[in-house]
């Protein structure tokens, strides 16, 4: 929805700057589409319209962000060219088909994108994807096309079979030609006929060039004279048909092309709705890509689009809500608060300069709706108004600002007195001008406008100026509207001091350098510094010290009042100043001391893990016991209820000692004594045979290392253990080992074997060749738990090769049984793959 036109409007948008900066975003740009698109930009009042731009312009900055890039460049306005493709027997020029094709191949490459964003994209870009999902799918479109039209704009041979032919025809016509003029050649030259022995073309037709003093030795038909006369071009009566023959195979060529291009025009004719809205679509994109270049290069921030109050009702003319009802309305649902912004087009040519640009902060909201900026001249008081008005403008044509946050309402019109007027055509002085103009915005405002005006009052005599700018100002504080005024008045300073809803602000001056600072100070009027000016400027000693003593006492009574409180307002913000930095270093050193206190923790907490780590080991190693002896047992019978108030004990003492050990390291109880740790085996010499934790095996005991450190002996394997690693000693170095039962009875678990003696001849080999897989895994079962209790270290198992089918179920399952410590495949002579040495756990 556009907004709303009328002169205000208008002379406000120049006033602001507004097409400059259109200007300085279609510099982002690469094809006329978007630099058109860029051009038309205007003002809105739809508010879903300006949101969706904002979120669209937002969106693409971020594809930006994580390196997504996309090619605007020759991107050719083809509207005309798909209307004209519309035309029944219309034929579209082949430069014109390529970049109908070219704007349908980037709007396909666009669609692919969409549809396969970034991984690294932090937000999904709904407003993007619902632009484009309007793209329509164009792979047929373009295989029709694909590799027809070469890059200078000419048709391919492959454009059609029949052109591939003609073209061939076309170049063997052609080098007949050749070769029966290059023979008559070398005839006429051995006479000095020919001028020159070579062969040119004039009009489609090949001819060799004559000295014209020879011409009549040459039978044939002249098709001209060079420029100097000497030479004529004649064709030889021997190749003029072989000519003719090549000028219909070209009028054939050309009639083909002419069908060839029908047919394309034809293909695009069909598509032109979807060409047209691809077209249109692309040129959006690049709107958005310009302005997120833009935020990019300023710093812009999206605007957040806050409520606007409910509009002063008109019947024929500007009705004046009372004060009462304006203070009772919606007017906090509307907000204008603008931190750090800048003025674009002056921060560029800062740039230039190398200079950086002073930031303002303004923030218009609830009741207060109405600032009025004093200070000196050139301060940057009209500066502020321009910026103002100029980012208003932007924030409603959908363009981030260059700010560091961003809230405004939809204005329903931005009036702006700005400037000079002085017209001498329109018999107009200056402050005509001015007043002309502002009683056109006091008929024109309404509670949703901005109204920004400069130096009000001035141009006139200054006193009944300050009780003209006081009324104006009254004026459109009843309207409600939002209004930014400049002046030099000290009345309407004692007017913003006393009016509720209205805020003083100053723009800054440095009175030690007599320079201003243009800064903008909230809440505070500012001196107008006019004498002080004038002497920064050079103006006459003299005069200056005789403007000073000219100045009443109430005029330097309220000078140096507000001298002093600007003075007071400076060290404030450099005591404010330094309350952040230390308000910065203190937080740098509660981060400091967080951290060190995460480090702590961690330190305690790796403590507390080591010190559980023991627990979980000997809880681990008591539960593979007991499932060991569950298992034994079940070599005999069921599990009795022995096993389970063996487990229920277990299941007890591991929480007794868990929790003592959670207590004990929370209270630092158990610091530094060696003693308080669980589950630690006390007496362990050289010699003995133990049960290792992280292994399940047993160990034989070469080397003590210290106190809780040993070299241990499994098999040929030689390790080093701590002594929390050790489970229990099963052996010492003055008794022998037990087998598995005894050490089972041992511990008093009863064991009962249906042959006691069975281990005296248990057999080292079981063959289950011709058993399925269950009954094999049954019996392998029975026998591995057998030679197990019977302390047997090696079994072999032979199942034979077959399909290989039972020899891998059985070693599948033999590699998870808890009695075997090892399998291998034996040596050819031993059986080789038809049987599986078992090592066991003894």
């Amino acid at each position: 929805m556009p907004f709303v036109p009328n002169p205000v409007t208008h002379t406000s948008s120049r006033l602001l700057e507004f097409e400059a900066l259109r200007e300085l975003i279609a510099g982002y740009t690469s094809s006329p589409p978007g630099r058109v698109l860029v051009a038309e930009l205007q003002p809105s009042l739809d508010r879903s319209w300006i949101e969706n731009q904002q979120q669209l312009t937002t969106e693409i900055r971020e594809y930006r962000r994580v390196g997504g890039r996309f090619e605007f460049a020759g991107l050719p306005e083809v509207k005309k060219l798909i209307e004209k493709s519309r035309i029944a027997g219309a034929a579209l020029e082949t430069t014109d088909i390529r970049d109908i094709v070219l704007v349908a191949d980037r709007a396909s490459e666009w669609r692919e994108i969409v549809r396969q964003p970034p991984a690294a994209m932090r937000s999904d870009w709904t407003a993007v994807a619902a632009l484009s999902a309007a793209i329509k799918d164009f792979t047929n479109f373009l295989r029709h096309f694909r590799g027809k039209i070469l890059p200078d704009g000419t048709l391919d041979d492959r454009a059609s079979p029949e052109l591939s032919r003609i073209r061939r025809e076309i170049e063997k016509q052609r080098r007949q030609i050749q070769d029966s003029l290059r023979g008559y050649l070398r005839k006429l030259a051995e006479g000095g006929t020919v001028q020159d022995e070579l062969i040119t073309i004039r009009g489609e037709r090949f001819v060799i060039p004559v000295k014209v003093e020879q011409k009549r030795r040459v039978n044939g038909v002249v098709h001209g004279a060079s420029s100097s006369g000497q030479t004529v071009f004649i064709e030889p009566l021997e190749t003029i048909e072989q000519n003719n023959e090549l000028v219909r195979l070209l009028d054939e060529e050309q009639a083909e092309i002419l069908r060839v291009l029908l047919e394309m025009t034809r293909q695009i004719g069909d598509n032109a709705d979807a060409i047209l809205s691809a077209a249109e679509i692309l040129a959006e994109l690049e709107l958005q890509f310009a302005k997120a270049r833009f935020a990019e290069d300023y710093n812009c921030v999206a605007v957040t689009l806050s409520e606007a109050p409910p509009e002063s009702p008109r019947d024929g003319c500007l009705q004046e809500p009372a004060l009462s009802e304006v203070e009772g309305s919606m007017l906090g649902e509307a907000r204008l608060i603008l931190h750090r912004a800048r003025h674009p087009l002056l921060e560029r040519n800062l740039k230039l300069k190398n200079a950086k640009i002073v930031p303002i902060t303004i923030e218009l909201e609830g009741d207060h709706r109405q600032l009025v900026t004093t200070g000196p001249n050139t301060g940057g008081k009209t500066v502020s108004l321009k910026t103002l008005g100029l980012l208003a403008l932007m924030a409603q044509s959908g363009i981030p600002v260059p700010a560091d946050r961003a809230d405004m309402p939809v204005f329903d019109a931005i009036l702006a007195d700005i400037g000079d007027y002085q017209s001498i055509e329109q018999n107009l002085s200056t402050f005509s001008a001015h007043v002309t103009n502002i009683d056109f915005i006091s008929r024109t405002a309404t509670a949703n406008s901005l109204v920004l005006l400069d130096e009000l009052g001035s141009a006139t005599d200054p006193e009944e100026g300050a009780a003209l700018a006081v009324a104006i100002a009254e004026h459109f504080h009843k309207i409600a509207c939002m209004i930014v005024i400049s002046t030099h008045h000290t009345s309407l300073k004692v007017y913003g001091a006393n009016t509720p809803g209205v805020i003083n602000a100053s723009v800054g001056f440095d009175e030690a350098t007599l320079q201003p600072t243009y800064e903008l100070k909230i809440g505070v009027p500012g001196a107008s510094a006019g004498i002080n000016i004038a002497q920064r400027l050079g103006l006459n000693p003299a005069i200056i010290t005789s403007a000073r003593s000219r100045l009443g006492s109430q005029t330097r009574d309220v000078g140096r009042f507000l001298d002093r409180l600007h003075s007071d307002l400076r060290d404030l913000e450099t005591e404010r100043t330094r309350i952040k930095a230390r308000e910065q270093e203190l937080d740098r050193e509660k981060s400091q001391l967080a951290a060190e206190g995460r480090k702590d923790q961690q330190a305690k907490i790796r403590e507390m893990e080591t010190k559980l780590g023991g627990l979980f080991r000997d809880f681990e190693y008591q539960a593979r016991e007991t499932v060991n002896a569950v298992q034994d047992r079940a070599a005999a019978q069921k599990l009795s209820k022995d096993a389970e108030r063996r487990i229920a004990k277990m299941r007890r003492e591991f929480r007794e000692q868990f929790d003592s050990t959670v207590v004990a390291h929370a209270t630092g109880a158990d610091r530094g004594d060696p003693n308080a740790q669980p589950s630690l085996v006390k007496h362990v010499s050289e010699g003995d045979t133990v049960k290792l934790k992280s292994m399940g095996r047993a160990a034989v005991i070469k080397k003590k290392i210290g106190d809780n450190h040993f070299d241990v002996e499994i098999g040929s394997m030689k390790m080093r253990i701590a002594r929390d690693d050790i489970a229990e000693v099963v052996a010492s170095a003055a008794r022998p080992s037990e087998s598995p039962v005894q050490a089972a009875r041992s511990r008093g678990i009863r064991v009962s074997l249906q042959n006691e003696s069975g281990g005296l001849n248990m057999p080292s080999e079981i063959n289950v060749i011709g058993r399925t897989v269950d009954e094999a895994t049954s019996e392998v079962e029975k026998f591995v738990d057998r030679a197990f209790l019977a302390g047997m270290p090696r079994v072999r198992i032979v199942h034979g090769s077959g399909m290989g089918i039972l020899r891998k179920a059985l070693r599948q399952y033999l590699k998870q049984h808890p009695h075997v410590e090892s399998i291998a495949e034996p040596p050819s002579n031993e059986g080789g793959g038809g049987a599986t040495v078992v090592e066991l756990r003894v």
